[in-house]
């Protein structure tokens, strides 16, 4: 049985990724398991400044998921390298960095000092709770082509271009970025949210929206996914409230090439592993051999 997966030019041993910002720099979760058993690490997001993030609350329940304001606090792009990435060197993962930037030449010099440091780019043009940066890029294509140009310019190395599902065409979304450069594409970051403090009659929020993830998001995730696998030709990491194997059969039935767990990591540290276990049993009873077949005909085109 083949387990291995192509995104972009990185060749996974399997299909199965932790998401950027709810990974961490892989320390914590290291003392669950072996960081060699994952398919990738996408790392907590960085910037090419120190942030130190917004004020707390930062993190809520929902019905379904978490709402998240955390506002990309990271050590900086040279504290990520100085004292973060040597840890991650230890193991024989590929290494994903997350970048996010206020303008062009930011994301420019953050991946171009980062390319032959870590295996992959994924640029964050999608990050709903912080003031300003990301979000512009993310909702608007002429942004979108122009910082994923101008970054694949600057690297040897494949490019991601992590999507943002608060946008009204995810197809055109795709289409820019697979036209600027992208060698795949990675959806959905979080949706945008809120919730209220009702006893203080205020805004639960100190930035007041926040990025929804979960269970909540996952139908949405993966008509995403869907939309954009009918347009492009580059790979697509799938995400957004993948927390059990058979979420993970779902987005690669719909068109990714690989998945990525996210907000299930805090709740379930193990779900990594129990769904790459789940995927392979899968499989196995399916009588698969490989990661590709599990996909379905794209026979149904009236999905709008």
């Amino acid at each position: 049985m083949d387990m291995s997966v192509d995104i972009g030019g990185l060749r996974l041993k399997n299909p199965v990724l932790v998401s950027s910002g709810t990974f961490g720099f892989g320390r914590e979760y290291s003392k669950f398991y072996d960081l060699n058993s994952l398919g990738g690490i996408a790392v907590k997001g960085i910037t090419l400044k120190p942030r130190k993030g917004n004020k707390p609350p930062r993190i809520a329940e929902t019905a379904a998921g978490i709402l998240n304001s955390v506002g990309l606090e990271n050590p900086g792009l040279y504290g990520f390298m100085e004292k973060e990435l040597p840890f991650l060197k230890r193991y024989k993962v590929p290494i994903i960095a997350n970048i996010s930037g206020n303008t062009v030449e930011e994301y420019s010099i953050m991946a171009q000092e980062l390319y032959n440091s870590v295996d992959a780019i994924e640029l964050n043009v999608s990050c709903p709770n912080v003031r300003e940066g990301g979000i512009a890029f993310g909702t608007k294509p002429e942004l979108i082509y122009q910082v994923t140009n101008a970054v694949k310019k600057r690297i040897g190395i494949p490019l991601i271009v992590k999507l943002s599902p608060n946008v009204t065409d995810i197809s055109e979304m795709a289409l820019v970025a697979e036209g600027a450069g992208a060698d795949c594409i990675s959806l959905i970051n979080t949706m945008i949210g809120m919730k209220i403090d009702i006893e203080n009659k205020r805004p639960y929020f100190d930035n007041v929206v926040a990025g929804l993830s979960g269970p909540a998001v996952k139908p949405v995730a993966l008509r995403m996914v869907w939309q954009a696998a009918e347009k492009v030709n580059i790979p697509i990491i799938g995400m957004g409230g993948i927390s059990t194997w058979r979420d993970a059969i779902e987005f690669i039935m719909a068109g990714a090439a690989a998945i990525s767990i996210g907000t299930a990591n805090f709740y379930n540290p193990y779900a990594p592993i129990e769904v790459l276990d789940g995927i392979r049993n899968y499989m196995e009873y399916s009588g698969l051999n490989r990661i590709e077949e599990i996909k379905i005909n794209r026979g149904v085109k009236n999905y709008e």
